[in-house]
C-alpha cells in the first residue's frame, strides 16, 4: 500500500485503509482470491490480510461461501455499490444516452473513473447483436497509451495530475515529462474537437481502438471519462475523426444539457 501525504495526517485511519485496498484488490475475472494473492496484489503482510478478510468476510464485505480458501466480494459490497451508483445522479441518466451510442456506432461504450494510478473501468455499454472488445466493469487502464488515460490526465487539476502521476509509480513507463506531454495534446484535442484519440501506435493494446470525452459532474470531485472503443478493423483512425468521436462528444453534450450544465472544460495551466 503506498503511503502517501494525506496518510501522515493524524486523523489519517490506516486500518481502514489497508481494508479498502484489500477490496480494491479484486478484480472481475477473478475466480476468488486467497490471502496470499491478495497480500501479493496490496503488499501487505499475509497476516494483516488474513485478519482484515476475517473482519471483512464476518461483516458480509467478503464471502467464501464456495470454496472456504477463496474470497470473494460479498452482499454487503453489492449493496453499498448500489447505493453509490443511485446517489450519483448522471450514472442512471447516461445510461440510454450511451447505450444509443454503442447501438450506433456498433462500439463499446465505457464509463471510467480515476483509481489512483490507473482508469477504472466502472461500466459498460455494448451493442445489440455486435461482438465488442473485452474490456469488463473492473479492468483497470494505464494512464499512458490509453484515450481513457490521456483524457483523464487533461481533464484533472493540476493537483490531481500531479496526485495521478505519483500514484501511477511510473506504470508503464509514465513520468512526469511524457505525462505532462500526454496532457498537453490531449487538452488541445479537447479544446479544437472535443474529444482525446491517443496516438493508435503507441496504445497500450494493439487490438483497440478508443476516443473518449471527459465530464465532470457535480456530484464528483474528479472528472469521469466516457469512451467507446472497438478492434482497430472496425473503428479505423477516420472513423474515430470523422463519426465516432463526435457522437460522443455530442452524447456527453446532451448528457450535460439534461443536468442543467455548460460544457465542460478544464482551464488550467498545462
Amino acid at each position: 500500500m503506498k503511503i502517501t501525504d494525506e496518510s501522515q495526517d493524524r486523523r489519517f485511519a490506516t486500518t481502514l485503509a489497508r481494508g479498502l485496498s484489500v477490496l480494491r484488490a479484486f478484480r472481475p475475472s477473478d475466480d476468488g482470491l486467497g490471502n496470499a494473492e491478495i497480500s501479493e496484489r496490496t503488499g501487505l503482510p499475509k497476516s494483516t490480510v488474513s485478519r482484515l478478510t476475517f473482519t471483512l468476510q464476518s461483516l458480509g464485505y467478503l464471502t467464501h461461501a464456495r470454496r472456504h480458501d477463496r474470497y470473494r466480494p460479498g452482499p454487503a459490497l453489492l449493496a453499498l455499490g448500489n447505493v453509490a451508483s443511485a446517489s450519483i445522479s448522471f450514472v442512471e441518466l447516461s445510461g440510454p444516452i450511451m447505450q444509443r451510442v454503442a447501438d450506433e456506432t456498433g462500439t463499446l461504450a465505457l464509463l471510467s473513473v480515476r483509481d489512483r494510478g490507473r482508469v477504472l473501468i466502472t461500466k459498460t455499454w455494448r451493442p445489440q447483436e455486435v461482438s465488442s472488445i473485452w474490456l469488463e466493469v473492473g479492468h483497470r487502464l494505464p494512464f499512458k497509451g490509453s484515450s481513457s488515460g490521456h483524457a483523464m490526465l487533461a481533464a484533472l487539476s493540476e493537483e490531481g495530475f500531479t496526485e495521478a502521476v505519483a500514484d501511477a509509480q511510473g506504470h508503464r513507463g509514465l513520468d512526469e515529462q511524457n505525462a505532462r506531454e500526454a496532457r498537453r495534446a490531449a487538452y488541445t484535442q479537447l479544446v479544437t474537437e472535443g474529444f482525446v484519440i491517443a496516438d493508435p501506435a503507441a496504445y497500450f493494446a494493439s487490438n483497440i481502438h478508443a476516443v473518449s470525452v471527459p465530464f465532470q459532474s457535480r456530484d464528483l470531485s474528479e472528472p469521469v471519462i466516457f469512451t467507446c472503443g472497438a478492434m482497430p478493423k472496425d473503428l479505423s483512425m477516420e472513423r474515430m475523426q470523422t463519426e465516432v468521436g463526435p457522437r460522443l462528444r455530442e452524447a456527453v453534450r446532451e448528457l450535460e444539457r439534461i443536468m442543467g450544465q455548460g460544457a465542460f472544460l478544464t482551464r488550467h495551466d498545462i
